[in-house]
């Protein structure tokens, strides 16, 4: 069922259109994401959608009860209501059903009229139909769900929304248009306030999802979880394509590849045309000539697809260092309570280690720390030879604002770097033309990205520290980042909550929680694979207090035994015959090596090394076989001998 339809839909602002003549339909179920450069006119086609902005021809036809909403990407709230009563109110028309039958089970109460009676129990009966349908008696359960998937705490409920930072109030609404839940909710960069654990919650929530979503984002990972539908908007004109990113990007690609092929022959076919009228236009074959130049005159010549990959980031090559770069020992920071403690790691050349976490975990703490920027609590570090670190910052204050992009990024001590170079290598990072004059404080957040990352470029230094990198950059530009890190030959280290950059970076990631740290060997995919795979095998384990009472009920059965329970009949041997008491000093021996091999099991040194790991798994698994079969041998000895 069609919900929504574009029908030749245009708008402009300026000499040149936003978009032109686009169409489309929105049907129940689907779940769209658009994507497109910055600035390519996502968030004006998002206006026009839900009504809050015209089109300047074209019409947009919706259905007769289509509910539709918009989660803009920065809201302006001015409420005083409470985080809580913002988020109810998502639900207000449940809350007022409740209301209707609170108030005539009141009038049921004192009424006496024997058909008025009768009608205010019809009444009821079907408000509380209505009430079981939505499932409106689990409506506070629904909103505490919301709420703490997208990081809310208790204590945050009662406070004033106008009192929470700009991104937490992002969130807020984005708790309440859920709630809502509008047959199409459209979400404008919904994951840029949201920490990892709360974007995947938002995923398994949009997944089970029955309204349709047209959902603008930069995140390829969240887009490849939630969508089956992909839009391009570039260039004014919009693309579409079935499936997730993964299948958008891949139909793109072969589609690119397939008109570049076209293209080209009609270009030969073109050229050798042309060449045929300029030989034969006044020869004996001047009528044929004359008869393909009109058929030239009527082809639709075919247009390459755009190409968004052209950027061509590169941080050169780094000078030369020693085998490791960054050693900490038992390093501890915080502030007033520790972030992370006795942090323990060496950083070798050649490394791209990604550091993740929730929102407040203390990644910019711990980068900062290891290159020195921030003092250490407690602990130690170590600086390899050579090494020469380069920042960037996620706030982005190593460039100078005032100035413009050529002299933001000009080095000090480098003056044999022209300002040509600079423009050249500018434009490697995608700034072009005229708006390397500006100053880079007028700059878009995207633009500003791309000269810092051209400077951390220009400083050539053999380790590379981001600070959430891709904040700011489209999907393009990302690509051409991640292609730049995997061929630099330096150290990298970063901090992010882009998945897909981990993916596609990283050889190894730290992972802060509270109070702790871990690491793992891969990539984000890797530890999400190795964690999964570690939570299964901790609910197959036996408890220690299964064994204990295992141990309880053996020898309980030794004393019966001891006590020639003339109940008991003789059996005949599983096992060969042994002494009780040998076998006795068997399982005391086993049950040592199981608490210490449990023991390593739990010990992050070993964790991190995954043949250890491996190897520490598989002899605890052969002496807990072991020791079932070492039990059922005593059982039986104690019994038969």
């Amino acid at each position: 069922m069609s919900l929504l339809a574009a029908k030749e839909i245009s708008r402009q602002f300026d000499a040149e259109p936003v978009f032109s003549k686009l169409t489309f339909e929105v049907r129940k179920g689907e779940r769209i994401g658009l994507v497109g450069p910055n600035g390519g006119g996502k968030s004006t086609l998002l206006n026009i959608l839900v009504g809050q902005d015209e089109p300047d021809c074209g019409k947009i036809e919706r259905h007769p009860s289509l509910r539709i909403e918009l989660l803009e990407q920065e809201p302006v709230i001015s409420s005083e209501k409470t985080l809580l009563e913002e988020s109810k109110s998502g639900l207000a028309h449940l809350y007022e059903l409740q209301n209707d039958a609170e108030w005539i089970a009141q009038k049921v109460a004192g009424e006496t009229d024997p058909h008025q009676l009768e009608k205010l129990h019809r009444q009821y009966d079907s408000l509380q139909e209505t009430l079981h349908r939505q499932k409106a008696y689990q409506i506070d359960h629904r909103v505490d769900r919301v709420l703490q998937g997208l990081g809310f705490a208790t204590d945050d409920y009662e406070k004033p929304l106008n009192q929470f930072s700009g991104g937490q109030q992002n969130r807020a609404m984005l708790c309440k248009l859920l709630l809502q839940a509008p047959d199409i909710l459209m979400l404008d960069e919904p994951t840029n306030h949201l920490d990892i654990e709360a974007t995947e919650w938002l995923e398994s929530y949009l997944t089970v999802c029955e309204n349709s979503f047209i959902i603008v984002s930069h995140d390829r990972y969240f887009l490849d979880r939630v969508t089956n539908r992909i839009f391009e908007l570039h260039r004014g004109k919009l693309s579409d394509y079935k499936g997730n990113f993964s299948a958008y990007w891949k139909q793109r690609d072969e589609r690119k590849n397939i008109i570049a092929r076209t293209h080209s022959k009609q270009q030969d076919f073109i050229a050798k045309t042309e060449d045929f009228i300029r030989k034969n236009k006044y020869g004996q074959k001047h009528t044929q000539a004359s008869d393909r130049e009109k058929k030239l005159g009527r082809i639709q010549k075919i247009e390459l697809l755009d190409n968004f990959d052209s950027l061509s980031m590169n941080f050169g090559e780094p000078p030369h260092c020693g085998e490791w770069v960054i050693e900490a020992k038992n390093v501890s920071k915080g502030f007033g309570t520790p972030l992370f403690e006795k942090f323990t790691y060496r950083v070798d050349r050649g490394d791209r280690l990604g550091i993740l976490g929730p929102n407040g975990s203390g990644k910019t703490t711990l980068l900062r720390t290891l290159i020195g920027d921030l003092q250490a609590d407690a602990g130690s570090l170590r600086y390899g030879s050579g090494v020469k670190i380069v920042y960037f910052d996620q706030q982005l204050e190593t460039v100078d604002r005032k100035l413009d992009a050529i002299e933001a990024v000009r080095p000090s001590d480098r003056p044999e770097i022209t300002p040509g170079v600079i423009r050249s290598l500018l434009a490697r990072f995608g700034l072009k033309g005229e708006i390397v004059f500006q100053p880079v404080g007028s700059m878009s957040g995207g633009e500003k990205s791309k000269v810092a990352l051209t400077k951390l470029s220009i400083e050539n230094g053999n380790v590379l520290v981001l600070d959430e990198p891709t904040n700011h950059l489209d999907l393009w530009s990302r690509d051409s980042l991640e292609r730049a890190l995997c061929d630099f030959s330096g150290t990298v280290l970063i901090s992010s909550h882009d998945r897909y950059f981990l993916n596609r970076v990283c050889k190894s990631v730290i992972v802060l929680e509270a109070a702790r740290w871990r690491d793992y060997a891969g990539n984000y995919d890797d530890y999400l694979h190795f964690t999964k795979r570690r939570n299964e095998e901790e609910k197959n384990e036996v408890p220690a207090d299964s064994i204990v009472k295992m141990k309880q009920d053996l020898a309980k059965l030794k004393k019966t035994l001891q006590n020639d329970d003339p109940q008991i009949d003789k059996k005949k041997r599983k096992f060969p015959y042994r002494k009780v008491y040998d076998i006795e000093e068997e399982i005391a021996e086993n049950e040592e090596l199981f608490e210490r091999l449990q023991s390593d099991l739990g010990n992050p040194e070993i964790l991190r090394d995954e043949q250890r790991t491996r190897e520490t798994r598989e002899a605890y698994e052969d002496i807990r076989e072991q020791l079932a079969n070492l039990y059922q041998h005593w059982e039986e000895a104690s019994e038969l001998n």
